[in-house]
């Protein structure tokens, strides 16, 4: 069953996670808003593929910055240093894989039902830090120009 949560801005389902595929990985499908940022972050534990379904996804890892379309995907390994972001003026759809499961627990235990209600910061630091996640810089702190 598919879960739907607000996620900093962000409309994030849930197709599967550990409790369909036993913790091999997660599946979730992204519908992001023109200009939405990711911080700059790394996973240590788990990698995450991005596969673009509409749009386009700029996404910067270490110091390379690619510019997927429709049909493209890129995978980003553990411990790589990345961010995604929407530049153009038309929203974009994804789906993320992310493996081994981890990610789907910090969406679901932080996103919200509600577009305008803010996430709970300490659960989100919390949450991140059990999953192995690492906020290195904000949303914007990389260069945005195509």
């Amino acid at each position: 069953m598919t879960q739907s949560f607000w996620f900093f801005g962000s409309r994030l389902n849930i197709i599967a996670d550990h409790t369909t595929t036993r913790g091999q990985y997660d599946l979730i499908e992204g519908y992001f808003s023109p200009g939405t940022q990711t911080p700059l972050h790394r996973h240590t534990r788990y990698s995450e593929q991005l596969y673009v379904l509409e749009g386009e996804f700029t996404v910067w890892v270490g110091e390379n910055k690619f510019t997927l379309s429709a049909g493209e995907n890129f995978l980003i390994s553990p411990c790589r240093p990345h961010s995604i972001g929407v530049f153009s003026d038309q929203p974009a759809r994804g789906l993320v894989v992310a493996a081994p499961s981890s990610f789907a627990r910090l969406i679901a235990a932080v996103g919200t039902l509600d577009e305008t209600a803010a996430p709970d910061m300490a659960l989100f630091e919390r949450i991140s830090a059990e999953i192995g996640d690492e906020i290195l810089a904000p949303p914007g702190a990389l260069e945005t120009s195509k």
